[in-house]
């Protein structure tokens, strides 16, 4: 089959629908930064947040010149194959409505959407962490705790539409203190969420000394030789260890990349690895833990990378892509 060519002056536009800023990126064909606007995310009203993202969709058209250009978009939650419509979104105001389909018709085109974890995973695929690697899964360690899995630089979401919903599994072998674990958001105890999250971390170490501290503040305490705080960050590690390990024991990913708000603890990657060794069966363990390389950004650019550059040549042909 004939190679499709990919002209140099090829868009995709990635969205980050967050809950409240919206930010968006143009993509040029090697995957550099061609223009980046971020607004407010209109919190509650679903008509006003598919005027928004379409308002910049065209902003960042009219910024690199282009026309029909991809468009990706990451949500806080996913399209649900049953019914169509979101599920999932801490962004409320999405739930049961047909996301892709209005944007669709906002834009007048084809759009793909995936969970925001998924696009991390993209993103960090396709020129990050997990660059020339063909399983990465992506975890986000921030306000929650979900992940996203990316396959040959696709992302992995599942029958259900709930690859990687990781942060709501059970916390692994939990000790006799560990069980049966806070409750979570979710209707269930224990989750993953409720012990590796940054309020997770902060909440474990009020539990254990009292004090009100954000988990920066903890990891800023344990730096100046805090043992309390020292403590807080042995049982995240060990916690995180074993989340990774079931991981691993499961997917047996080629790369683990960490992003979200605890992921910049430089503690974490000379700390992981031994831990997760402990709790894999396996007779030795190779498998790299790395930060995200994009940050803040793996988001908005792994939506904009939802879209291949052989897609999108030949959806700026006015063709239609396998």
């Amino acid at each position: 089959m004939k190679r499709t060519e990919v002209p140099p002056s090829l868009i995709r536009i990635g969205i980050d629908l967050g809950g409240t800023k919206t930010e968006g990126i143009a993509l040029g064909a090697a995957g550099e930064e061609r223009a980046r606007f971020r607004v407010t995310t209109p919190r509650g009203d679903y008509d006003a947040t598919v005027r928004t993202i379409a308002d910049l969709v065209a902003r960042l058209e009219s910024a690199t010149g282009a026309a029909g250009s991809t468009v990706g978009i990451g949500i806080p939650g996913a399209i649900s194959p049953a019914t169509g419509l979101v599920k999932n979104a801490n962004s409320t105001w999405l739930i049961g409505k047909p996301f892709d389909r209005d944007l669709a018709a906002a834009l007048k085109r084809r759009v793909r959407i995936e969970n925001d974890a998924n696009c991390l995973a993209v993103s960090e695929a396709a020129d990050g962490a997990g660059a020339g690697c063909g399983v990465v899964f992506a975890a986000i360690l921030g306000t929650g705790c979900g992940a996203g899995i990316v396959v040959d630089g696709r992302p992995l979401g599942g029958r259900n539409a709930i690859g990687g919903e990781w942060g709501h599994n059970p916390l692994p072998w939990p000790t006799d203190a560990e069980w049966p674990g806070p409750p979570c958001y979710c209707g269930k105890s224990g989750c993953l969420e409720t012990f590796v999250s940054g309020p997770a971390v902060a909440a474990d170490h009020r539990r254990a000394t009292g004090t009100d501290l954000t988990a920066e503040s903890i990891a800023a305490l344990a730096e100046r030789g805090d043992a309390k705080a020292r403590a807080t960050l042995d049982r995240l590690v060990g916690r995180l260890g074993r989340g990774l390990a079931s991981i691993i024991n499961v997917l047996d990913p080629d790369v683990i990349v960490l992003g979200g708000g605890l992921s910049n603890l430089d503690v974490l990657y000379a700390a992981l690895p031994p831990v997760i060794a402990r709790w894999t069966f396996t007779d030795s363990l190779d498998t790299p833990v790395r930060r995200a390389v994009h940050g803040d950004s793996s988001g908005v650019r792994g939506a904009a990378w939802l879209w291949r550059p052989e897609e999108a040549a030949v959806i700026a042909r006015n063709c239609t892509p396998d």
